[in-house]
C-alpha cells in the first residue's frame, strides 16, 4: 500500500513538471533591439557589506549599450560595516541609507529608494550581480511594444568548476524553469528580485509591500503575486538572452542551506494557490524518494522501486533543466546524476528546517 502511495505521489509530481515544461515552451523568446531607446529607468540596488562586489556591478553598468541620460543608479546602504564610496561615474549614481520600519531590510531599502527616484520605471537588482550590455535595451524595446507595468527576468550563476557551485546552478536552473513555465501556463507566482522591473505608479497602486512586510524576504515574490492577483494582464516574463543577469553562488554548504531556508520560509505566505500547490507537490516528490530510501534500508520495499521512483522523477526534471539551461547559459550541465541523488535529501531538510528553525543572512539572524 505504501509503495502504491509513493508511486501516486511521483506520478503527480511528473505531471506537474510536465505541465511546466509545456508552459516553458509557450513563453516566446524576445531578443528584438531595433527600437530607439525611450524608457527612463531608476535602478535600485540594496546592499549590505558589498564593497568588493559593487565596483564590478557598476563597471558592468558602465558598459550598457544604453544612453546614460536615460537611467540612474540608487545604491541603498543597509547598515553596512564596511566603508564604501562611489568614484566618479559616467552615469548618475547616488548612495542613500535605508530607513528601517519593518522586519524586512530589503523591502525597507526599496521603499526608501522610492522616495528619491526620478523615473517611473524601477528595476531592482543585487549588489553581487553583473548585467548584460543589452539589459536595458531589451527591457526598453519590450516595454515599447507591450502595455505592461511589471516584468520578471532571468538570473543565472557565474560558476567555478566545483560540485557545490554546479549544484547551485542546477537548483537555480530548475527554479528559473518553474518560473518561466508557470508564466507560460498563465499561473506566474515566482520571480527573482535580482532582475525585476515595475513602474513606480504600479508599485503605489499595489500599496507596495503592505501586507507582507513582517516577513524578512519576499520583496519580489509577494509583490509579483499581489500584482498578478489584481492585474494579471499587466505582468509579463521577459524571456530574452539579452536580459539575463549573472550573480554569484555562495561558497560553502552552510551559507547555501541558510539561503535556501530564507527562500523556503516565505512559501507558506504565498497568495498564489498555484504556487502553494506546486510547492507541496515538489516537496512530496522529493520526500517520496527520501522516505522510499528509508523504507528500502529497513527492507520494506524493493530496490527496484527506488530505481523506478528516481528514474521517473529524474527524467522529467532533466528535460526541464536542459531546456532552461540552454536558455540561461552556454555552459554544459555538470554533476547532474550526483546532484539528483543529493537534492531530495537537501531540499527536504531545507523545507522541514524552514518551518521551525532560524537562519543567518548578511550577518543577521531571522
Amino acid at each position: 500500500m505504501i509503495t502504491i502511495i509513493l508511486y501516486i505521489i511521483i506520478f503527480i509530481y511528473c505531471l506537474a513538471i510536465t505541465a511546466l515544461i509545456y508552459g516553458f515552451t509557450k513563453v516566446n523568446s524576445f531578443d528584438y533591439l531595433g527600437l530607439e531607446p525611450k524608457t527612463k529607468f531608476s535602478i535600485i540596488i540594496p546592499f549590505r557589506n558589498e564593497a568588493e562586489n559593487i565596483p564590478k556591478l557598476l563597471n558592468s553598468l558602465s558598459k550598457l549599450d544604453y544612453p546614460t541620460a536615460l537611467f540612474e543608479v540608487i545604491l541603498v546602504n543597509d547598515d553596512s560595516d564596511e566603508v564604501f564610496s562611489v568614484q566618479c561615474s559616467a552615469f548618475s549614481v547616488q548612495v542613500i541609507d535605508t530607513i528601517r520600519v519593518s522586519n524586512s531590510p530589503k523591502k525597507d531599502a526599496i521603499t526608501t529608494a522610492m522616495k528619491v527616484v526620478k523615473n517611473d520605471w524601477i528595476i531592482t537588482t543585487d549588489a553581487d550581480c553583473v548585467v548584460n550590455e543589452n539589459w536595458l535595451s531589451a527591457l526598453d524595446n519590450y516595454i515599447q511594444l507591450h502595455q505592461i507595468s511589471m516584468i520578471a527576468g532571468a538570473v543565472t550563476y557565474d560558476c567555478e568548476n566545483s560540485f557545490l557551485h554546479h549544484f547551485q546552478q542546477l537548483d537555480l536552473t530548475s527554479l528559473q524553469g518553474a518560473t518561466i513555465g508557470s508564466f507560460g501556463l498563465r499561473k506566474g507566482f515566482m520571480c527573482n528580485g535580482a532582475n525585476f522591473a515595475y513602474t513606480k505608479s504600479f508599485f503605489q497602486e499595489l500599496n507596495g509591500f503592505d501586507g507582507n512586510n513582517t516577513i524578512a524576504s519576499g520583496d519580489d515574490v509577494f509583490l509579483l503575486q499581489k500584482a498578478i492577483a489584481q492585474f494579471p494582464e499587466k505582468v509579463h516574463y521577459l524571456k530574452s538572452e539579452n536580459n539575463i543577469i549573472t550573480t554569484q553562488p555562495v561558497n560553502n554548504w552552510k551559507s547555501l542551506f541558510h539561503q535556501r531556508v530564507r527562500w523556503a520560509s516565505k512559501t507558506g505566505s504565498y497568495q498564489s494557490q498555484f504556487g502553494i500547490s506546486l510547492g507541496l507537490i515538489v516537496l512530496g516528490g522529493n520526500l517520496s524518494l527520501v522516505v522510499g530510501c528509508g523504507l528500502w534500508v529497513v527492507d520494506f520495499i524493493s530496490f527496484l522501486n527506488i530505481v523506478m521512483f528516481a528514474f521517473l522523477k529524474c527524467t522529467v526534471d532533466s528535460i526541464l533543466i536542459y531546456k532552461t539551461n540552454r536558455f540561461l547559459t552556454s555552459n554544459k550541465i555538470r554533476y547532474l546524476v550526483l546532484s539528483s541523488v543529493v537534492y531530495p535529501f537537501f531540499s527536504v531538510s531545507v523545507a522541514l528546517y524552514s518551518l521551525f528553525g532560524k537562519y543567518e543572512w548578511k550577518g543577521r539572524r531571522f
